[in-house]
């Protein structure tokens, strides 16, 4: 199982003039969590629509463990809509029965699989109460047990976690682990960063319909400008402005935040916070995922995808 993956190889989509999606590439291996980020619009649902069947790609193809999707493998994913999809007025446990059985569970394995997950996501006791009457966050739990009932090969989820409370947020982000742990791979879109950035194994960040980075977390982050948090408590403002290859990210108050250009020398650096007085910290900050997403959403000139690792698939 382990060389299994789900490939999207330069699938593309317009409506009209508009460009929804431009030779999207990447792919996500059995057993990890790749997080799926870019602004509204970006393309990330019409990648998952093309990805489960439910849209057609003009070009370009969607691959499971090396074979084309087809109806068949479709019925083997575990699809969360961001627009939820449940029938607002049936029983929860009676649409996640139905569900199960809709992918080819017998009667007793939907109803033991539908005990199983809403004892597992919180909401066993739910299950006789109409959809439509439960709370916002309990409607997103048994809308991820809708995914999960039918013991799916692939998850591929839609703003998962978007509206839940963080007690739901940990138990999602848990449910989603051990099931990479178990050889599945997942691949969710989001925009709480920090949480893609904790979750996730690989992130690729989208915009204008196509992969612009994409890699792991670590090496994306470290990817990035070097940055030096600097506290120098009787430095004056502007010490470090006149240091060659140095840029002020921010010193409002307190620590200042210097940015480094490729080849600036960081003992230089030092040794001009150590002319003003005492320096109580002098460390390497990565830039978080929040920072990286600005830098490539707003830099529009970067339209080559930086590969940071080969990952089975061309640049797009």
């Amino acid at each position: 199982m382990g060389h299994r993956r789900l490939e999207v190889d330069g699938v593309s989509k317009r409506y009209g003039e508009t460009v929804a999606l431009d030779a999207m590439t990447f792919d996500v291996h059995a057993g990890e969590i790749f997080g799926f980020v870019g602004s509204n619009g970006a393309g990330k649902t019409t990648t998952m629509r093309i990805a489960l069947g439910v849209l057609a790609a003009d070009a370009g193809e969607v691959r499971w463990d090396g074979a084309p999707v087809t109806h068949r493998t479709r019925n083997r994913i575990g699809y969360m809509p961001e627009e939820r999809g449940l029938y607002p007025r049936m029983r929860a446990g009676e649409q996640l029965e139905y569900l199960a059985r809709l992918h080819g569970l017998s009667r007793s394995e939907a109803s033991r699989a539908t005990r199983q997950w809403t004892e597992r996501l919180g909401v066993a006791s739910r299950i006789g109460d109409e959809v439509q009457k439960l709370s916002l966050g309990n409607q997103q739990r048994v809308q991820l047990a809708a995914a999960l009932v039918h013991d799916p090969e692939i998850l591929v989820l839609d703003e998962p976690f978007s509206g839940l409370d963080p007690v739901a947020v940990d138990v999602m982000s848990q449910v989603l682990r051990d099931k990479a742990d178990a050889g599945v791979p997942v691949i969710f879109s989001s925009h709480q960063l920090e949480l893609v950035e904790r979750l996730c194994d690989r992130v690729g960040i989208v915009r204008s319909g196509a992969m612009v980075a994409c890699g792991a977390v670590g090496e994306l982050r470290s990817g990035g400008a070097e940055r030096i948090l600097v506290d120098a408590p009787q430095a004056p403002p502007g010490w470090a402005a006149g240091l060659p290859g140095v840029t002020v990210v921010g010193d409002a108050t307190g620590p200042t935040l210097l940015e480094l250009a490729p080849g600036a020398d960081d003992q230089a650096v030092l040794r001009a916070a150590l002319a003003t007085g005492p320096v109580r910290e002098f460390a390497r900050r990565l830039p978080s995922l929040t920072d990286l997403f600005r830098h490539v959403v707003s830099n529009e000139h970067t339209e080559h995808t930086e590969h940071v690792e080969d990952t089975g698939g061309t640049a797009a």
